[in-house]
């Protein structure tokens, strides 16, 4: 497997550990190793929101490793990844993050991957957002971050719960260069003939009257 297949993928302790879960699933079908580290609050908040526990996503990486576990491969930038998504992102990891004062190794991965000039996608939870919060955003992006909050898209005509958790994961996944097919695409469909596109379209334009001199 090619070096630049491995993921590593960070789960935080911000509600929506279900984004956590559907990325980990998303990703066994697909040719791309897997490197989990999880907080212990994403265990805890995993429990609340869940049928799942922590086992069943270590069962669902390739590899896994102890937040606490500082010396781990992911901790080098020496380890060759793609880069990472963190889904969720709590508030506190971005801020661990976007100050490099980092106390684990979900949030030193996370500052690896920054330094090292790979991808950093953040699936950061929370609302609403004060200016500390909105602060460490902008610091996130101008270091090279990508902020992508899993917003619904209903464009989608979503049917399910499901259905919006997809769609983020998946465009979350687009980020990585990563098609995982859980994504339904702006403009795929082509509209039976004689029917007007659904969705955004341009206002008619009135015809202009000719200027007399």
């Amino acid at each position: 497997m090619s070096l630049k297949s491995r993921l590593i993928v960070g789960i935080s302790g911000a509600s929506g550990a279900i984004y956590g879960v559907r990325l980990l699933q998303a990703l066994r079908d697909l040719p791309v190793e897997t490197h989990l580290v999880m907080s212990k609050a994403a265990e805890m908040t995993l429990a609340y929101e869940t049928e799942f526990k922590a086992k069943d996503l270590r069962a669902l990486a390739d590899h896994w490793y102890p937040v606490a576990d500082v010396g781990a491969a992911i901790s080098s930038g020496s380890f060759q990844t793609l880069g990472m998504i963190i889904a969720p992102c709590s508030v506190r990891s971005m801020a661990e993050i976007a100050t490099g004062v980092t106390t684990n190794l979900l949030t030193r991965a996370a500052d690896v991957v920054l330094k090292e000039r790979r991808r950093l996608v953040l699936m950061v939870r929370e609302s609403p957002l004060h200016t500390g919060h909105l602060r460490n955003l902008t610091a996130l992006s101008e270091m090279g971050a990508i902020v992508a909050p899993p917003l619904p898209a209903f464009y989608t005509k979503p049917q399910t719960v499901a259905d919006i958790v997809d769609h983020s994961v998946g465009r979350v996944l687009d980020l990585m260069g990563i098609d995982s097919g859980l994504v339904k695409r702006w403009g795929g469909a082509v509209p039976a003939k004689g029917k007007k596109p659904a969705g955004r379209t341009r206002q008619k334009q009135k015809k202009r009257q000719p200027v007399q001199t």
